[in-house]
C-alpha cells in the first residue's frame, strides 16, 4: 500500500532558526503514528511543518503522492491535512456551532468524502458539544474545547488528522472519552499522526512510532514492539543522542 502522508529529508524551524533536521517518516492509509519525545525535541515542529505552517529549508512532503511542500497551510487543509494544535485555538467570539460551520466552509472536496464528518456526526461524536452548540468558545470547559478543536478538523474532511498534544491537562476522565474517539476514528479508516509525552499511552493507540531528539529521529519502531520491550521504551524518554 502506498503511503498516504510522507516526509522525506525534512529540515525545517521557524525562520532561519532550524529545529528539525533530515526526518524521515510516512503514514498508510488507516494507520496511526505515535511522535514521541521530551518537552522541546521538535514534536509541535514537526506537526505544524506537515500543516505548513513552518520554514521548510529542504525536504520532501508528499500527501496522496502530491508534493504539498511548496503550498500554503490553508490548501494543505483542503487537500486532507488536518490539523489539532496543542493550543486549541478555538474561536472565543463565535459559538460551537460556528466554530465548526467556518470549517465546513473551508471545504471544497466532493464526493463521498465530503460526506464523511457532518456536524451531526460530529455532535454524535462529542455529545457536550450538541449540548453547547450555541455557548461561546470562552464558555467552555478545557476538554470541551478540545473536543470542539477535533470537530472543528473534522469538518474539513480530513485524509489525516494530526493531534499535537490531545491531553494536556484534562483530566483523566476527558482523556478515557478521548481515547475511545480516537478509537472510533481509527475505526472509521481515519490515519492519525498523534504526539504525546506519555509514550505508553500513545502506543497503545497507534501502529508505529518515532522519537525524537533535538529534532531528529533517533528511534523508529512498531508500537507493539515498544511496549513489549519496556527498556525499549525507556530509551525512547531519555536517550540524549
Amino acid at each position: 500500500m502506498a503511503d498516504l502522508l510522507e516526509i522525506a529529508g525534512v529540515t525545517a524551524g521557524y525562520g532561519a532558526t532550524v529545529i528539525l533536521e533530515d526526518v524521515t517518516a510516512a503514514v498508510k492509509q488507516g494507520e496511526a503514528l505515535a511522535v514521541l519525545g521530551r518537552n522541546g525535541v521538535g514534536k509541535t515542529t514537526l506537526m505544524r511543518t506537515m500543516a505548513g505552517h513552518t520554514t521548510l529549508h529542504r525536504g520532501r512532503i508528499a500527501l496522496d503522492g502530491r508534493d504539498v511542500a511548496a503550498l500554503p497551510s490553508w490548501k494543505r487543509a483542503r487537500l486532507g491535512i488536518g490539523l489539532v494544535p496543542q493550543e486549541r485555538e478555538v474561536f472565543p467570539s463565535l459559538t460551537v456551532l460556528e466554530n465548526i460551520t467556518v470549517a465546513t466552509g473551508l471545504h471544497r472536496r466532493s464526493g463521498e468524502a465530503a460526506k464523511a464528518w457532518s456536524i451531526e456526526r460530529i455532535f454524535e461524536l462529542f455529545p457536550p458539544l450538541a449540548d453547547r452548540r450555541t455557548n461561546l468558545g470562552t464558555q467552555l470547559s478545557g476538554g470541551e474545547q478540545q473536543m470542539l478543536s477535533i470537530g472543528r478538523a473534522l469538518a474539513l474532511q480530513p485524509k489525516i488528522l494530526l493531534l499535537d498534544e490531545p491531553f494536556e491537562g484534562l483530566a483523566p476522565t476527558i482523556v478515557e472519552t478521548l481515547v475511545a474517539v480516537f478509537q472510533e476514528l481509527r475505526r472509521a479508516g481515519l490515519s492519525i499522526v498523534l504526539t504525546e509525552q506519555h509514550a505508553r499511552l500513545a502506543l497503545e493507540m497507534t501502529d508505529n512510532a518515532v522519537a525524537l531528539v533535538r529534532g531528529r529521529i533517533v528511534v523508529r519502531d512498531s508500537s507493539a514492539a515498544l511496549l513489549r520491550d519496556p527498556q525499549a521504551l525507556e530509551d525512547v524518554l531519555t536517550v540524549r543522542g
